[in-house]
């Protein structure tokens, strides 16, 4: 069991650890006596990375923890930021929460038009979707079930601070369009990805990451805008409730989830864990799940605490997965000290704590 000083103690530490990361699978000594985020580029994994360290920050209330995330964005957008795309909106959901704490209007112009870029520039594909387009590929026709968090999170969370209802809403449009293609109705799990040319999931696979992201932002949609249509949030909790249930049957002993979740002989992932957890908790705190499943959380989070190094780095984390057209593509995936690794065990570390200074109980589930 763990209190809420050792809780603080190992939230200090993965923080630590994140800072110490200067790219995939780089570490380097911690620049100086000051917390200084020394990763060099502007993309998907700082930008999971980052959310995980402001709720951290907000939490604890640092100050001087807010101001080295500012810095980061100040040195990022002072030297130019890269093309606009999804995975490069995922920096924006950290920002989108930081301008509610530093006084930059520059920085929330760059919001509002990071939003209405997404709303009029990002490609789509048929029934409007989102199209996972990256630095690297196209991605013609594509749906990735990362895309919720990446982007969608940040378009909700930029709607609610400005007011924007229709930036929520194609935020919520996106979350069932891509439900609708991602979403297997037999097992409740995800597929990583859908392509129109040729009407298919690829390899098919329930890929434990992705479905993580899943966990996670149903959760965290909730979280971030007041109120959704009464019928969305019956869906989207149905949704939830539907993976976790499948989650259950597919933990090991150990706690841990396989790189392929409906394969126990594929290799454990971390950051997947940490993911799956942490969406539970919150959806337990929201009422969007049951209070039995934390359970499921419990043995997730004693897993991805034991897989935390001395020096604050979170082990068996699985590098970065393009899209698979085999199931051994996934099984090959190499481990790598990652942001997003670091990112979602804060997350989880944070929604514990959070439940060890808070007496109220959880809302009753939906």
């Amino acid at each position: 069991m763990h209190d809420a000083e050792t809780l603080s103690r190992l939230l200090a530490d993965v923080a630590l650890g994140l800072a110490r990361l200067k790219g995939m699978n780089e570490t380097a000594p911690l620049a100086g006596d000051a917390f200084t985020i020394q990763f060099d580029e502007w993309d998907w994994e700082v930008g999971v990375g980052l959310y995980g360290l402001i709720r951290h920050a907000e939490l604890s209330r640092d100050e001087h923890l807010i101001g080295s995330i500012a810095s980061w964005y100040d040195w990022q957008i002072g030297r130019g930021l890269p093309r606009r795309h999804v995975n490069s909106t995922s920096p924006m959901l950290a920002l989108s929460v930081l301008i509610d704490h530093v006084q930059r209007p520059d920085w929330e112009a760059l919001v509002k038009d990071w939003a209405e870029w997404l709303m009029n520039g990002l490609e789509r594909t048929e029934d409007e979707g989102f199209q996972h387009t990256v630095k690297e590929r196209l991605n013609d026709g594509e749906l990735w079930d990362d895309t919720l968090f990446m982007t969608c999170l940040f378009l909700a969370r930029a709607g609610q601070r400005f007011n924007r209802q229709d930036w929520i809403d194609e935020a919520v449009y996106q979350f069932l369009v891509h439900a609708r293609y991602l979403s297997d109705p037999v097992t409740g799990l995800w597929y990583h990805g859908w392509t129109f040319n040729g009407r298919h999931n690829f390899a098919r696979a329930f890929w434990a990451r992705g479905n993580s992201w899943i966990t996670v932002a149903i959760p965290e949609l909730f979280g971030l805008v007041d109120s959704l249509p009464a019928s969305t949030g019956r869906f989207l909790g149905a949704l939830l409730r539907s993976q976790v249930a499948t989650l259950e049957k597919f933990q090991h002993e150990n706690g841990m989830f396989s790189t392929l979740l409906n394969d126990k002989s594929s290799p454990c992932e971390t950051s997947a864990t940490a993911g799956f957890a942490y969406g539970i908790l919150r959806g337990i705190d929201l009422g969007l799940l049951a209070p039995s499943c934390r359970a499921v959380a419990d043995r997730a989070f004693a897993a991805v605490a034991a897989r935390i190094g001395t020096d604050g780095i979170v082990a068996e984390v699985s590098d970065g997965t393009p899209m698979g057209h085999d199931l051994d593509f996934y099984r090959r995936i190499p481990n790598a000290p990652a942001p997003y690794g670091q990112a979602l065990a804060m997350l989880l570390i944070v929604e514990k704590l959070v439940a060890t200074r808070s007496e109220k109980p959880a809302k009753k589930a939906i």
